[in-house]
């Protein structure tokens, strides 16, 4: 009897026939760790039982390196129950630079632990075990987890649909979406990194857990670069640099993610903010101001009651309800909606550095990375549909200009329809395509995120990369027909009929907080000259020279230079000291020769030292640092 043959198509159009029945993994190269098969992300386990269409990820891709250290995460917990069986697990996600897994264990792991644990990944590693995936119905998993304890496991399969998957490698056994690596053994080069505590589901409520972290690459070089990065990582901790250049600080007296900015960090987002200002009119953008607190019953007509109330914080005014904004656009719409719009009056951009409040969960609070009150860029854009292209590129071409600025490269994301949204079939399929082809037209490369986009619109997302290589999210972009239409706004056309405009939610730093902690990490807190909170010091050499260096101290100011002075009577060297590690970009030395021949003597923080030149020369200097 001759063997059924079925057709698979791969992504490079090439065709191949096999026998039905033939697993992923017996066609898949040595790199491949799952597979898309006919638009679905599968593991390589999976049996051909038809004609399909393959693309498979290598592990040296983002979603590959996803999965790699998801299983890694795995084989961690597996390893932690069996050195620890009273560990209680939760859950172990991969993230950008590694993964996680949070358990709940009445001891503390120690330093000693984590080598343990290293160890017996290692030997289930050696073993080269299969992950071995079924699916059963929730009521079995329940069963089966109240079996084996695992409280948390049970506690969030109530929550899951009727049909849910597990994973199994050796005897370990997970609640898990996959897909996974084959094996075991396919991890080839990992690290444990730290142990900090956690909250259940992120809630100060809840019991407190233990997290800890690793990492896991295709290869040991990658491991060992890393490692190496993390370790400059520390010198560059924005929380760390905050506190010793006087920045900013963050007190649990005040409130766990609210921020207090110190002078100089108060300074410094305040040029940032000058800084945006200017460069949004030079676009066309106008500067508007909302209220911090809109009535309950806008937040339940925008949709974000229904979708985003758990982020929202809530009050009573005179026995009205009220809202504390999460985001900015409602305001933004009524201020549209205030008069009648012709389409000649379109675009109409609306830009507000607005202050807005999220209930972000205290374990996921993170200095200024991830706070609970913060600053957004924010602008909305309301346009003709036949607009909608070039604002989008106009857009664009704003992250651009400004990404240069900063000197940060940037990758972009396109996030789709997730599966709780508003509008229609058709209004997400324009808007969708609208981000596509302005894409497509710049000629960027970008993936795709499905299902994460916002729940009225799909989205492009910027990802800036730091010095050490990380990503940040940044820009974003989304086009919303759902809101207007919600808010019933128009305009006259041309035919003097009422038309919908679209509206572009866009920010371009994103919030302020989050881009000044970046900043910090980026340039290891010595900024630019032209966003140093503190441009240049001035340093005499004896007490003498004060009266020339106030002299000089008042011409500095009046020409706009940010500067400071340090007139002690301590020796010249200690204060230099001083002045780099508060990485203060010029120290301007105040001596004999100097006063006499009425100049300054520079040095830049890296010690290298400038020729003699008077005030205006060294704020021609200063100034030639500035952004043109």
């Amino acid at each position: 009897m001759t063997e059924q043959a079925i057709t698979v198509t791969f992504s490079d159009g090439k065709q191949k026939t096999i026998p039905k029945g033939m697993k992923l993994l017996e066609i898949a190269g040595e790199d491949a760790v799952a597979a898309q098969l006919d638009g679905h992300l599968v593991d390589l386990s999976t049996s051909l039982e038809k004609d399909a269409s393959i693309s498979f990820v290598s592990v040296h891709s983002k979603k590959g390196l996803e999965i790699l250290r998801h299983s890694a995460a795995h084989v961690m917990a597996q390893a932690v129950k069996e050195l620890f069986p009273s560990v209680k697990l939760t859950f172990g996600p991969s993230t950008e630079g590694g993964f996680y897994y949070d358990f709940d264990y009445e001891g503390t792991f120690t330093p000693q632990d984590l080598e343990r644990i290293e160890k017996r990944m290692a030997e289930i590693i050696q073993k080269d075990e299969p992950f071995i995936r079924s699916e059963v119905l929730k009521d079995e998993a329940i069963s089966t987890f109240k079996a084996l304890g695992e409280t948390y496991k049970v506690e969030h399969l109530e929550d899951l649909p009727d049909q849910v998957s597990l994973y199994r490698q050796g005897s370990f056994l997970d609640l898990c979406e996959g897909p996974h690596l084959p094996s075991t053994g396919k991890i080839k080069a990992f690290k444990l990194l730290s142990v900090s505590g956690t909250y259940w589901r992120g809630d100060a409520q809840n019991q407190v857990l233990q997290r800890i972290y690793g990492t896991a690459f295709p290869d040991q070089q990658g491991l060992k670069d890393y490692l190496l990065m993390l370790e400059e990582a520390k010198k560059r901790d924005h929380r760390k640099l905050g506190r010793d250049l006087d920045l900013f600080s963050l007190s649990e007296e005040a409130g766990p993610g609210l921020v207090i900015y110190h002078p100089k960090g108060a300074l410094l987002r305040m040029i940032l903010e000058d800084f945006e200002r200017k460069e949004h009119l030079k676009r066309g953008y106008q500067i508007v101001i909302g209220p911090q607190l809109l009535r309950l019953d806008l937040w339940k007509r925008s949709g974000h009651f229904d979708h985003y109330r758990d982020k929202m914080y809530f009050t009573k005014v005179e026995d009205a309800e009220y809202g504390i904004k999460p985001m900015n656009c409602l305001a933004h719409m009524l201020i549209y909606k205030s008069q009648i719009r012709s389409y000649r009056d379109l675009p109409l951009r609306y830009f507000e550095l607005g202050t807005v409040h999220r209930h972000e969960k205290s374990g996921e609070l993170h200095g200024l990375l991830r706070v609970r009150g913060f600053t957004q860029d924010d602008a909305h854009i309301l346009c003709r549909p036949d607009q909608l292209n070039d604002e989008i590129l106009g857009i664009i071409n704003f992250v651009d200009d400004v990404m240069k600025i900063f000197r940060f490269e940037y990758e972009v994301e396109l996030s789709t329809r997730p599966e709780k949204s508003i509008g229609t079939d058709s209004d997400w399929e324009q808007a969708t395509q609208a981000l596509l082809n302005a894409l497509k037209s710049k000629e960027l490369p970008f993936e795709i995120n499905e299902g994460e986009g916002a729940f009225y619109g799909p989205k492009i997302d910027v990802k800036l990369k730091d010095a050490l290589n990380r990503r940040w999210q940044c820009a974003t972009i989304q086009v919303d027909f759902a809101m207007p239409e919600r808010f019933e706004l128009s305009y006259i056309g041309s035919d003097g009929e009422k038309h919908r405009p679209v509206m572009l939610h866009r920010v371009i730093l994103g919030a302020m907080e989050r881009f000044i902690g970046v900043l910090i990490e980026h340039y290891a807190g010595a900024f630019p000259v032209w966003i140093a909170p503190v441009q240049a010091i001035l340093l005499t050499v004896t007490e003498r020279h004060i009266p020339y260096a106030e002299s000089v101290y008042r011409q500095l100011i009046q020409k706009g230079l940010r500067v400071e002075k340090d007139l002690r009577n301590e020796k010249l060297g200690f204060k230099v000291r001083e002045a780099q590690v508060q990485k203060i970009p010029y120290m301007l030395v105040i001596g004999d020769q100097e006063e006499k021949e009425q100049t300054l003597s520079p040095r830049k923080r890296s010690g290298e030292r400038l020729s003699s030149m008077r005030v205006e020369e060294f704020v021609r200097l200063v100034e030639s640092e500035y952004p043109k």
